[in-house]
Protein backbone atom coordinates (compact mmCIF):
# COMPACT_ATOMS: atom_id res chain seq x y z
CA UNK A 1 0.00 0.00 0.00
CA UNK A 2 1.68 3.42 -0.90
CA UNK A 3 1.26 5.13 2.19
CA UNK A 4 3.31 2.35 4.41
CA UNK A 5 6.16 2.14 1.53
CA UNK A 6 9.61 3.28 2.46
CA UNK A 7 8.63 4.54 5.99
CA UNK A 8 10.98 7.30 7.24
CA UNK A 9 11.63 7.98 10.61
CA UNK A 10 11.46 10.72 12.72
CA UNK A 11 14.29 13.77 13.17
CA UNK A 12 13.51 14.78 16.56
CA UNK A 13 14.71 18.12 16.28
CA UNK A 14 13.13 19.59 19.48
CA UNK A 15 15.69 18.76 22.78
CA UNK A 16 13.66 16.31 24.81
CA UNK A 17 11.28 17.75 27.52
CA UNK A 18 11.59 14.91 29.99
CA UNK A 19 15.20 14.25 30.40
CA UNK A 20 15.52 10.59 32.64
CA UNK A 21 11.25 10.57 33.42
CA UNK A 22 10.30 7.56 33.14
CA UNK A 23 8.76 6.44 29.71
CA UNK A 24 5.07 5.44 31.41
CA UNK A 25 4.95 8.44 33.20
CA UNK A 26 4.57 10.75 29.82
CA UNK A 27 1.09 11.42 28.39
CA UNK A 28 -1.05 11.25 30.92
CA UNK A 29 -3.67 14.46 31.34
CA UNK A 30 -6.60 14.92 33.89
CA UNK A 31 -8.42 16.46 30.75
CA UNK A 32 -11.47 14.87 28.71
CA UNK A 33 -14.85 15.14 27.49
CA UNK A 34 -16.75 13.23 29.67
CA UNK A 35 -18.33 15.81 31.83
CA UNK A 36 -18.81 18.54 28.71
CA UNK A 37 -22.30 19.22 27.19
CA UNK A 38 -22.46 20.52 23.84
CA UNK A 39 -20.62 20.39 20.12
CA UNK A 40 -17.34 19.61 20.41
CA UNK A 41 -14.90 20.19 17.71
CA UNK A 42 -11.26 18.46 16.93
CA UNK A 43 -8.52 18.92 14.54
CA UNK A 44 -6.80 15.92 13.09
CA UNK A 45 -3.54 16.11 11.34
CA UNK A 46 -2.62 13.34 8.68
CA UNK A 47 -1.18 12.72 6.05
CA UNK A 48 -3.15 9.99 4.50
CA UNK A 49 -4.96 10.36 1.01
CA UNK A 50 -8.61 10.70 1.06
CA UNK A 51 -8.85 11.14 4.69
CA UNK A 52 -11.42 13.84 4.41
CA UNK A 53 -13.84 11.57 2.46
CA UNK A 54 -13.36 8.87 5.65
CA UNK A 55 -14.05 11.80 7.94
CA UNK A 56 -17.28 12.74 6.10
CA UNK A 57 -18.71 9.31 7.59
CA UNK A 58 -17.82 10.05 11.33
CA UNK A 59 -19.23 13.76 11.13
CA UNK A 60 -22.46 12.58 9.66
CA UNK A 61 -23.12 9.50 11.24
CA UNK A 62 -21.79 8.78 14.48
CA UNK A 63 -20.21 12.35 14.92
CA UNK A 64 -23.36 14.12 14.59
CA UNK A 65 -24.97 12.01 16.74
CA UNK A 66 -22.27 12.57 19.64
CA UNK A 67 -21.78 16.15 18.52
CA UNK A 68 -18.70 15.51 17.79
CA UNK A 69 -17.60 17.27 14.63
CA UNK A 70 -13.53 16.53 13.28
CA UNK A 71 -11.71 18.73 10.86
CA UNK A 72 -8.92 17.27 8.67
CA UNK A 73 -5.65 19.18 8.23
CA UNK A 74 -3.48 17.61 5.47
CA UNK A 75 0.28 17.59 6.62
CA UNK A 76 3.47 16.05 5.58
CA UNK A 77 4.47 12.70 7.03
CA UNK A 78 7.49 11.52 8.52
CA UNK A 79 10.21 13.93 9.91
CA UNK A 80 8.29 16.84 8.85
CA UNK A 81 5.30 16.36 10.34
CA UNK A 82 6.68 15.21 13.86
CA UNK A 83 8.98 18.31 14.30
CA UNK A 84 5.77 20.37 13.42
CA UNK A 85 3.93 18.37 15.86
CA UNK A 86 6.39 18.84 18.44
CA UNK A 87 7.11 22.52 17.70
CA UNK A 88 3.20 22.96 18.46
CA UNK A 89 3.19 21.14 21.70
CA UNK A 90 6.29 23.38 22.92
CA UNK A 91 3.44 26.23 22.34
CA UNK A 92 1.26 24.08 23.74
CA UNK A 93 -1.00 24.43 20.32
CA UNK A 94 -0.82 21.06 19.37
CA UNK A 95 -4.25 19.78 17.11
CA UNK A 96 -6.22 17.12 18.88
CA UNK A 97 -5.30 14.27 16.86
CA UNK A 98 -2.13 13.26 14.84
CA UNK A 99 -1.45 10.38 12.66
CA UNK A 100 2.15 8.94 14.01
CA UNK A 101 3.88 6.03 12.42
CA UNK A 102 4.68 3.64 15.05
CA UNK A 103 8.44 4.59 15.18
CA UNK A 104 7.70 8.11 16.39
CA UNK A 105 5.29 6.70 18.89
CA UNK A 106 8.06 6.73 22.14
CA UNK A 107 9.32 10.36 20.45
CA UNK A 108 6.32 11.86 20.99
CA UNK A 109 5.73 9.94 24.01
CA UNK A 110 8.73 11.06 25.66
CA UNK A 111 8.13 14.69 24.70
CA UNK A 112 4.94 14.34 26.75
CA UNK A 113 3.28 15.24 23.69
CA UNK A 114 0.24 12.10 23.30
CA UNK A 115 -2.67 11.44 25.86
CA UNK A 116 -2.74 8.13 27.25
CA UNK A 117 -6.16 6.94 26.35
CA UNK A 118 -6.73 3.09 27.55
CA UNK A 119 -9.63 4.13 29.10
CA UNK A 120 -11.72 5.95 25.92
CA UNK A 121 -11.04 3.28 23.14
CA UNK A 122 -13.21 0.75 24.61
CA UNK A 123 -12.67 -2.88 23.82
CA UNK A 124 -10.18 -1.62 20.37
CA UNK A 125 -7.24 -4.35 21.68
CA UNK A 126 -9.38 -6.84 20.61
CA UNK A 127 -9.77 -5.72 17.23
CA UNK A 128 -6.00 -5.98 16.32
CA UNK A 129 -3.21 -8.88 16.47
CA UNK A 130 -1.17 -9.04 19.54
CA UNK A 131 1.74 -7.79 17.94
CA UNK A 132 0.38 -4.92 16.19
CA UNK A 133 -1.83 -3.73 19.23
CA UNK A 134 1.63 -3.78 21.35
CA UNK A 135 3.16 -1.24 19.15
CA UNK A 136 1.16 1.61 20.50
CA UNK A 137 1.31 0.48 23.91
CA UNK A 138 5.33 0.64 24.29
CA UNK A 139 5.26 -2.39 26.08
CA UNK A 140 3.12 -0.39 29.14
CA UNK A 141 -1.03 -0.52 30.05
CA UNK A 142 -0.94 3.13 28.81
CA UNK A 143 -2.62 3.37 25.72
CA UNK A 144 -1.02 5.79 23.07
CA UNK A 145 -2.50 5.38 19.69
CA UNK A 146 -4.96 3.21 18.02
CA UNK A 147 -3.53 1.41 14.79
CA UNK A 148 -4.52 2.19 11.35
CA UNK A 149 -2.58 0.47 8.86
CA UNK A 150 0.47 -1.78 8.85
CA UNK A 151 2.94 -3.39 6.79
CA UNK A 152 3.85 -6.93 7.39
CA UNK A 153 6.60 -8.96 5.87
CA UNK A 154 6.67 -11.84 3.35
CA UNK A 155 8.53 -13.01 0.59
CA UNK A 156 7.55 -12.08 -3.38
CA UNK A 157 9.14 -14.02 -5.98
CA UNK A 158 8.87 -14.52 -9.90
CA UNK A 159 6.74 -17.80 -10.08
CA UNK A 160 7.59 -18.37 -13.92
CA UNK A 161 11.52 -17.70 -12.77
CA UNK A 162 11.96 -20.04 -9.83
CA UNK A 163 9.91 -22.55 -12.54
CA UNK A 164 12.48 -22.38 -14.59
CA UNK A 165 15.19 -22.66 -12.84
CA UNK A 166 14.18 -25.64 -10.77
CA UNK A 167 13.85 -23.31 -7.50
CA UNK A 168 11.61 -24.17 -4.57
CA UNK A 169 10.26 -21.41 -2.28
CA UNK A 170 12.64 -21.55 0.72
CA UNK A 171 10.83 -21.69 3.89
CA UNK A 172 13.45 -20.83 6.07
CA UNK A 173 16.59 -18.33 5.78
CA UNK A 174 19.13 -21.69 5.23
CA UNK A 175 16.76 -22.58 2.64
CA UNK A 176 16.52 -18.77 1.16
CA UNK A 177 20.69 -19.22 1.19
CA UNK A 178 20.67 -22.18 -0.56
CA UNK A 179 18.18 -20.71 -3.30
CA UNK A 180 20.41 -17.31 -4.15
CA UNK A 181 23.67 -19.49 -4.46
CA UNK A 182 21.56 -22.27 -6.66
CA UNK A 183 19.93 -19.29 -8.98
CA UNK A 184 23.79 -18.26 -9.32
CA UNK A 185 25.00 -21.82 -10.48
CA UNK A 186 22.02 -21.79 -12.66
CA UNK A 187 22.49 -17.98 -14.08
CA UNK A 188 25.26 -16.23 -13.12
CA UNK A 189 23.86 -12.49 -14.59
CA UNK A 190 20.58 -13.10 -12.26
CA UNK A 191 20.22 -12.51 -8.31
CA UNK A 192 17.69 -13.72 -6.00
CA UNK A 193 17.56 -10.35 -4.06
CA UNK A 194 19.65 -7.80 -3.47
CA UNK A 195 20.81 -6.44 0.30
CA UNK A 196 19.30 -2.53 0.38
CA UNK A 197 20.79 -0.05 2.81
CA UNK A 198 19.11 3.07 1.82
CA UNK A 199 15.78 2.08 3.73
CA UNK A 200 16.54 1.09 7.18
CA UNK A 201 13.10 0.09 7.48
CA UNK A 202 13.57 -3.36 5.94
CA UNK A 203 16.11 -4.02 8.19
CA UNK A 204 14.62 -3.68 11.30
CA UNK A 205 11.35 -5.54 10.35
CA UNK A 206 14.03 -8.34 9.64
CA UNK A 207 15.67 -7.72 12.96
CA UNK A 208 11.93 -7.84 14.75
CA UNK A 209 11.40 -11.06 13.15
CA UNK A 210 14.39 -12.53 14.99
CA UNK A 211 13.33 -11.80 18.29
CA UNK A 212 15.12 -8.14 18.55
CA UNK A 213 14.39 -5.59 21.29
CA UNK A 214 16.57 -2.37 19.81
CA UNK A 215 15.08 -0.16 22.70
CA UNK A 216 13.80 -1.62 25.74
CA UNK A 217 13.30 0.06 29.49
CA UNK A 218 13.85 -0.54 32.94
CA UNK A 219 12.42 1.67 35.40
CA UNK A 220 13.59 5.29 34.44
CA UNK A 221 16.21 3.63 32.12
CA UNK A 222 17.08 3.18 28.65
CA UNK A 223 18.38 -0.24 27.22
CA UNK A 224 19.75 -0.29 23.75
CA UNK A 225 20.03 -3.48 22.06
CA UNK A 226 20.77 -3.30 18.88
CA UNK A 227 23.44 -5.05 18.50
CA UNK A 228 22.26 -8.10 20.33
CA UNK A 229 22.21 -11.67 19.18
CA UNK A 230 19.18 -11.70 17.24
CA UNK A 231 20.10 -8.61 15.03
CA UNK A 232 23.26 -9.70 14.62
CA UNK A 233 22.51 -13.06 13.35
CA UNK A 234 20.65 -10.86 10.61
CA UNK A 235 23.50 -8.85 10.01
CA UNK A 236 25.89 -11.81 9.47
CA UNK A 237 23.64 -13.28 7.47
CA UNK A 238 22.77 -10.73 4.44
CA UNK A 239 26.39 -9.75 4.90
CA UNK A 240 28.06 -13.27 4.31
CA UNK A 241 25.46 -13.47 0.97
CA UNK A 242 26.70 -9.92 -0.23
CA UNK A 243 30.29 -10.92 0.50
CA UNK A 244 30.33 -13.80 -1.22
CA UNK A 245 28.35 -12.52 -4.13
CA UNK A 246 25.20 -14.87 -3.92
CA UNK A 247 23.36 -11.84 -3.97
CA UNK A 248 23.10 -8.27 -5.17
CA UNK A 249 24.37 -5.31 -2.97
CA UNK A 250 23.01 -2.00 -5.10
CA UNK A 251 19.94 0.30 -3.13
CA UNK A 252 16.43 0.00 -3.54
CA UNK A 253 13.87 2.41 -5.54
CA UNK A 254 16.27 3.58 -8.14
CA UNK A 255 16.26 3.14 -11.94
CA UNK A 256 18.76 -0.01 -12.07
CA UNK A 257 16.96 -1.43 -9.72
CA UNK A 258 13.63 -0.86 -11.21
CA UNK A 259 15.01 -2.54 -14.29
CA UNK A 260 16.30 -5.45 -12.67
CA UNK A 261 13.44 -6.46 -11.21
CA UNK A 262 11.17 -5.75 -14.67
CA UNK A 263 13.77 -7.35 -16.68
CA UNK A 264 14.30 -10.80 -14.24
CA UNK A 265 17.92 -9.72 -13.55
CA UNK A 266 16.35 -9.88 -9.60
CA UNK A 267 13.63 -12.70 -9.34
CA UNK A 268 12.72 -12.11 -5.96
CA UNK A 269 12.01 -9.24 -2.95
CA UNK A 270 11.66 -9.14 0.81
CA UNK A 271 8.97 -6.98 1.41
CA UNK A 272 5.65 -6.19 2.85
CA UNK A 273 2.04 -5.91 2.02
CA UNK A 274 2.44 -2.95 0.01
CA UNK A 275 4.85 -4.42 -2.27
CA UNK A 276 2.30 -4.69 -5.19
CA UNK A 277 1.99 -1.13 -5.37
CA UNK A 278 5.60 -0.41 -5.32
CA UNK A 279 6.20 -3.04 -8.03
CA UNK A 280 3.41 -1.97 -10.48
CA UNK A 281 5.22 1.22 -11.12
CA UNK A 282 8.78 -0.22 -10.91
CA UNK A 283 8.20 -3.30 -12.98
CA UNK A 284 5.32 -2.98 -15.46
CA UNK A 285 5.96 -5.67 -17.86
CA UNK A 286 6.29 -8.21 -14.81
CA UNK A 287 2.19 -8.13 -14.08
CA UNK A 288 0.65 -11.54 -13.30
CA UNK A 289 4.00 -13.40 -13.03
CA UNK A 290 4.66 -12.85 -9.46
CA UNK A 291 3.33 -14.64 -6.31
CA UNK A 292 3.71 -14.22 -2.42
CA UNK A 293 4.77 -16.30 0.46
CA UNK A 294 5.45 -15.77 3.51
CA UNK A 295 8.72 -14.84 5.13
CA UNK A 296 11.14 -17.39 5.60
CA UNK A 297 11.69 -18.48 9.19
CA UNK A 298 15.00 -19.09 11.30
CA UNK A 299 13.65 -22.52 12.72
CA UNK A 300 11.32 -24.72 10.77
CA UNK A 301 8.13 -24.59 11.53
CA UNK A 302 7.80 -20.99 12.92
CA UNK A 303 5.39 -19.03 12.33
CA UNK A 304 6.11 -15.21 12.72
CA UNK A 305 6.75 -11.71 10.48
CA UNK A 306 8.37 -8.40 10.67
CA UNK A 307 7.00 -5.47 9.96
CA UNK A 308 7.64 -2.32 7.40
CA UNK A 309 5.42 0.76 8.02
CA UNK A 310 2.59 1.56 9.32
CA UNK A 311 0.95 4.26 11.53
CA UNK A 312 -1.61 5.07 14.35
CA UNK A 313 -4.19 7.42 15.14
CA UNK A 314 -3.11 9.25 18.30
CA UNK A 315 -4.63 11.72 20.37
CA UNK A 316 -2.56 14.58 22.16
CA UNK A 317 -1.84 16.21 25.51
CA UNK A 318 -2.95 19.41 24.35
CA UNK A 319 -6.33 18.68 23.49
CA UNK A 320 -9.06 19.92 25.68
CA UNK A 321 -11.53 17.09 24.72
CA UNK A 322 -9.30 13.65 25.19
CA UNK A 323 -12.77 11.55 25.41
CA UNK A 324 -14.53 12.64 22.47
CA UNK A 325 -10.78 12.26 20.41
CA UNK A 326 -9.84 8.78 21.33
CA UNK A 327 -13.88 7.76 20.76
CA UNK A 328 -13.42 9.21 16.95
CA UNK A 329 -9.67 7.69 16.50
CA UNK A 330 -11.32 3.89 17.96
CA UNK A 331 -14.36 4.66 15.38
CA UNK A 332 -12.04 5.35 12.23
CA UNK A 333 -9.75 2.51 13.00
CA UNK A 334 -12.27 -0.44 13.75
CA UNK A 335 -15.88 0.46 12.44
CA UNK A 336 -16.35 -1.36 9.29
CA UNK A 337 -17.64 1.03 7.27
CA UNK A 338 -14.88 3.67 8.15
CA UNK A 339 -12.18 0.90 7.33
CA UNK A 340 -13.70 0.00 4.14
CA UNK A 341 -13.33 3.78 2.88
CA UNK A 342 -9.97 4.07 4.40
CA UNK A 343 -9.14 0.98 1.99
CA UNK A 344 -10.98 2.30 -1.12
CA UNK A 345 -10.12 6.26 -0.47
CA UNK A 346 -6.58 6.42 0.90
CA UNK A 347 -4.97 3.03 -0.38
CA UNK A 348 -4.32 1.30 3.10
CA UNK A 349 -4.16 -1.96 4.68
CA UNK A 350 -5.57 -1.60 7.47
CA UNK A 351 -4.28 -2.87 11.02
CA UNK A 352 -8.18 -4.22 11.92
CA UNK A 353 -8.20 -8.18 11.41
CA UNK A 354 -11.89 -8.32 10.86
CA UNK A 355 -10.87 -5.90 7.71
CA UNK A 356 -8.29 -7.62 6.17
CA UNK A 357 -10.18 -10.10 4.21
CA UNK A 358 -13.76 -7.75 3.07
CA UNK A 359 -14.79 -5.36 0.84
CA UNK A 360 -11.46 -4.21 -0.71
CA UNK A 361 -9.73 -7.28 0.02
CA UNK A 362 -11.96 -9.97 -0.98
CA UNK A 363 -9.95 -9.55 -4.53
CA UNK A 364 -6.53 -9.92 -5.02
CA UNK A 365 -4.56 -6.38 -6.03
CA UNK A 366 -4.44 -5.93 -9.75
CA UNK A 367 -1.07 -6.86 -10.16
CA UNK A 368 -1.58 -9.98 -8.35
CA UNK A 369 -4.49 -11.06 -9.97
CA UNK A 370 -2.95 -14.79 -10.66
CA UNK A 371 -3.23 -15.20 -6.75
CA UNK A 372 -6.50 -15.60 -5.77
CA UNK A 373 -6.01 -15.78 -2.22
CA UNK A 374 -3.57 -12.97 -1.70
CA UNK A 375 -5.02 -11.22 0.88
CA UNK A 376 -6.61 -14.31 3.16
CA UNK A 377 -2.65 -15.32 2.91
CA UNK A 378 -1.74 -11.66 4.01
CA UNK A 379 -4.10 -11.26 6.67
CA UNK A 380 -2.66 -14.91 8.31
CA UNK A 381 0.82 -13.64 7.87
CA UNK A 382 -0.32 -10.17 9.58
CA UNK A 383 -1.38 -12.16 12.71
CA UNK A 384 1.86 -13.49 13.58
CA UNK A 385 3.63 -9.89 13.47
CA UNK A 386 6.44 -10.08 16.07
CA UNK A 387 6.11 -7.49 19.15
CA UNK A 388 8.36 -4.17 18.22
CA UNK A 389 10.56 -2.08 20.76
CA UNK A 390 11.11 1.21 19.46
CA UNK A 391 12.79 3.94 21.47
CA UNK A 392 13.06 8.42 21.19
CA UNK A 393 15.69 8.07 18.98
CA UNK A 394 14.95 5.95 16.18
CA UNK A 395 16.42 8.88 13.48
CA UNK A 396 19.61 8.82 14.66
CA UNK A 397 19.75 4.72 14.56
CA UNK A 398 18.13 4.68 11.00
CA UNK A 399 20.52 7.34 9.95
CA UNK A 400 23.74 5.60 11.11
CA UNK A 401 22.35 2.21 9.30
CA UNK A 402 22.22 4.08 6.39
CA UNK A 403 25.72 5.41 6.54
CA UNK A 404 27.57 2.50 8.02
CA UNK A 405 25.11 -0.64 6.37
CA UNK A 406 25.50 1.76 3.33
CA UNK A 407 29.50 1.34 2.72
CA UNK A 408 29.34 -2.03 4.18
CA UNK A 409 27.25 -3.11 1.36
CA UNK A 410 29.18 -1.38 -1.33
CA UNK A 411 32.64 -2.43 0.16
CA UNK A 412 31.11 -5.69 0.92
CA UNK A 413 32.91 -5.57 4.08
CA UNK A 414 31.64 -6.33 7.81
CA UNK A 415 27.99 -6.03 8.52
CA UNK A 416 28.56 -6.55 12.09
CA UNK A 417 31.04 -3.45 12.64
CA UNK A 418 28.26 -1.25 10.97
CA UNK A 419 25.95 -2.54 13.16
CA UNK A 420 28.40 -1.84 16.04
CA UNK A 421 28.30 1.62 14.96
CA UNK A 422 24.75 1.78 15.07
CA UNK A 423 24.69 0.72 18.81
CA UNK A 424 27.18 3.07 19.61
CA UNK A 425 25.61 6.19 18.02
CA UNK A 426 22.35 5.04 19.21
CA UNK A 427 23.08 5.13 22.85
CA UNK A 428 25.84 8.60 22.58
CA UNK A 429 22.91 10.06 21.38
CA UNK A 430 20.50 9.01 24.01
CA UNK A 431 23.20 10.30 26.82
CA UNK A 432 23.37 13.58 25.27
CA UNK A 433 19.30 13.95 25.12
CA UNK A 434 19.86 13.37 28.65
CA UNK A 435 17.83 10.01 29.50
CA UNK A 436 19.69 7.40 31.39
CA UNK A 437 21.20 4.60 29.92
CA UNK A 438 21.84 1.11 30.73
CA UNK A 439 24.49 -0.67 30.41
Amino acid sequence: MPNTKRTRLVASTIAVALGATALAACGSSDSDSKTESGPVSLTYWTWTPGMDKVVDLWNKGPGKKDQITVTVKKQASGDTLVTKILTAHKAKKAPDLVQAEYQALPTLVSNDALADIAKDVGDAKSKFAEGVWQQTTLGTDAVYAVPQDIGPMMFYYRQDLFKKYGLTVPTTWEQFAQTARALKKKAPDKDLTTFSANDSGLFAGLAQQAGAKWWTTSGDKWKVGINDAATKKVADFWGGLVKEGAIDNQPMYTPSWNKALNTGKQIAWVSAVWAPGTLTTAAPDTKGKWAMAPLPQWSAGQSVTGSWGGSSTAVTTDSAHQAAAAKFAAWLNTDGGALQALAKDSGIYPAATNAQTSGAFTQPPAYFSNQSDFYTKAAAIAKTTAPSAWGPNVNVAYATFNDAFGAAAKNKSDFAAALDKMQADTVADLKKQGFGVSQ
